[in-house]
């Protein structure tokens, strides 16, 4: 057990801090990691009064982004299990008609990754889900961009840091939403970890990914983080309206203001994303 853990007062000081580099651009630099009494329990203490702090400034958590939705990095990290951190009414967006224009106010150096997002009809069921049950609790699905930032020197973090960071979350751009009717689970439980998306940032291919980089696939990657979810907070199911991002199909490649980035799905019937960042 961690010692002398973080007292509330140091929660919110903290949470503080990080708002602050979240809201200006500033950089944090010694990781709460790096500091005494900070541990990922902390971590999402910290998590939960950044929710509180963003609410009383006057926004709204919209779902949830995932990070770590890899078991082999869990291993060397020590996890068990993949990391989250709410997302906001001011940070997640829709593109129009499969391409959208993405203005950041204060980026350090932004990072670009495709994910499967999910649009969710109500908690997932069962104690322990799988990919039709998570599924089975899903409105939507849809591609989109997620834009992260960090505000900690050299890309040097920690899982604890991600949490305590709005997991490093900058922006999420969503695509053509596209209805999971019931009668489409199976084939979509079959589509989910084999289809593959390819990466390309103005007109040249820089990458391509699959579904099953997002935990084998982003529907056991939606079920991991319902339960997940549940065993840290018995009272705090993933609920109907919310939106989950499930983790990152390729490398986070690094991006710049004026960049175009197309992302285009194969096996999977999504709809290409483009956008420009500004």
């Amino acid at each position: 057990m961690a010692h002398n853990l973080m007292s509330h007062a140091e929660v919110e000081t903290l949470a503080r801090e990080l708002l602050s580099a979240h809201e200006t651009g500033g950089m944090v630099a010694v990781p709460p990691s790096g500091r005494p009494g900070f541990d990922l329990d902390m971590a999402y203490e910290v998590e939960a009064t950044l929710k509180r702090f963003r609410e009383a400034g006057g926004h709204r958590a919209v779902g949830y982004k995932v990070g770590y939705a890899n078991k082999a990095m869990w291993r060397v990290l020590k996890l068990e299990t993949l990391v989250w951190a709410h997302m906001y009414d001011d940070t997640v967006h829709y593109g129009d008609s499969n391409s959208a224009t993405l203005a950041l106010a204060h980026p350090r150096s932004l990072k670009i990754e495709p994910e499967i997002v999910f649009g969710l009809n109500g908690p997932v069921m069962g104690e322990s889900p799988d990919a039709a049950a998570a599924l089975a609790s899903t409105d939507w699905l849809a591609v989109g961009f997620e834009i992260i930032d960090c505000p900690f020197p050299g890309w040097q973090f920690q899982p604890s840091d991600f949490v305590a960071s709005f997991g490093l979350h900058t922006a999420l751009v969503i695509g053509e939403r596209v209805q999971v009717r019931p009668d489409r689970i199976p084939a979509l439980v079959d589509e989910l970890p084999r289809f593959k998306v390819r990466m390309s940032k103005n007109g040249e291919f820089v990458e391509e990914g699959s579904g099953r980089n997002s935990l084998r696939s982003p529907a056991l990657c939606l079920a991991e983080l319902s339960a997940a979810i549940v065993r840290r907070f018995p009272t705090q199911k993933l609920s109907a309206g919310e939106i989950v991002s499930s983790g990152t199909l390729t490398a986070g490649h690094p991006a710049d203001r004026s960049d175009l980035w197309t992302v285009e799905v194969e096996g999977l019937s999504l709809p290409p994303l483009t956008l420009r960042l500004t």
